[in-house]
C-alpha cells in the first residue's frame, strides 16, 4: 500500500511538473487565463505532491524520547497544508485571474497552441490518474469511494486520486472556455472557465482540509476493525471481560 502511495505521489509530480511548463508557454501565446489558471493548478499540484513526499518519508521516522509513539501524524499535517494551498493557491488565484478576465476580458491570440497543450496534458493526467487510482483501489476492500474516503487512514491516497481527478475535469473547464470564447467571440467565457476551474480546487481542498484534520486530530480505528479487536481479545483465555476499548 505505501509502495503504491509513493509511485502514484512521484507520479503525479513529474507529469505536473512537465505540464505546467506547458501550459505557462500556451497562456503566455494566447493570453488565455483559463489556460494561465490551468498552469496554476499544476504548479501548485506540483509541489503539494513534492510535500505529500516529504511527509511520508518524516512519517516514518522511529519513536524517540519525544515522539514515543512515533511520528505517524505528521503526514496528517503535510497533506492539511496541501489542502490549504490547494484552496488559497490554486483556487483563489484561478477565481481572481477569472473574475480580472470576465471584467475586463482581452483578445485571444492563436488558440492552436492551446488546444495541443490540453490535448498532451490529459494523457499526462490520464496516466497520473491510473497511479493514483490503483493505490485508492488497493484501500477500496469492496467500499464505495466516499465510504474509502472518509474511512481512510492513508491520506495520500484519496488526495492524489482527488487532485488528479480535479485536474482532468479542469482541463474540460479550460477547453471550453478557450474555444467557446474564441468560436462565439464570448471572450468573458474564458475567464468564466477560469472561475470554474478555481471553484473545483476550492471543493477539492474542502474535502482533503477535513480529512486531514481528523486523522490529525487522531480518529479511531473503524467500527469493523475494533470489532475484531474485541473479539480477538475476548478469545483469550486469560481475558475476563472486555470493556471499551480506545485506539488511534
Amino acid at each position: 500500500m505505501a509502495k503504491e502511495s509513493k509511485t502514484a505521489v512521484i507520479a503525479a509530480i513529474a507529469g505536473n511538473l512537465a505540464i505546467a511548463i506547458s501550459k505557462f508557454a500556451a497562456a503566455a501565446v494566447s493570453g488565455s487565463s483559463a489556460m494561465l489558471s490551468e498552469g496554476i493548478h499544476s504548479l501548485v499540484d506540483t509541489g503539494n505532491g513534492a510535500l505529500m513526499l516529504y511527509g511520508m518519508a518524516r512519517s516514518k521516522r522511529p519513536p524517540d524520547d519525544e515522539h514515543p509513539f512515533g511520528h505517524g501524524h505528521e503526514l496528517y499535517f503535510w497533506t492539511l497544508l496541501v489542502g490549504i494551498l490547494i484552496f488559497a493557491l490554486g483556487g483563489g488565484m484561478s477565481i481572481v485571474t477569472g473574475v480580472r478576465h470576465i471584467y475586463e476580458p482581452a483578445e485571444l491570440g492563436d488558440a492552436t497552441f492551446n488546444y495541443a497543450v490540453l490535448g498532451v496534458a490529459a494523457v499526462f493526467e490520464g496516466v497520473s490518474w491510473v497511479f493514483g487510482w490503483r493505490a485508492f483501489h488497493a484501500e477500496r476492500r469492496g467500499r464505495g469511494v466516499v465510504e474509502t474516503i472518509i474511512a481512510s487512514k492513508d491520506p495520500t491516497t484519496f488526495s492524489v486520486l482527488l487532485e488528479d481527478s480535479a485536474a482532468l475535469l479542469g482541463l474540460v473547464f479550460a477547453f471550453a472556455g478557450v474555444y467557446l470564447g474564441e468560436t462565439l467571440g464570448l471572450t468573458w467565457l474564458d475567464g468564466a472557465s477560469s472561475v470554474l476551474i478555481g471553484v473545483l480546487l476550492c471543493a477539492v481542498s474542502v474535502i482533503m482540509v477535513s480529512e486531514s484534520k481528523g486523522l490529525l486530530v487522531g480518529e479511531g480505528v473503524g467500527k469493523g476493525t475494533l470489532g475484531v479487536l474485541r473479539r480477538v481479545a475476548a478469545d483469550d483465555h486469560a481475558v475476563e471481560t472486555v470493556g471499551r476499548l480506545t485506539t488511534m
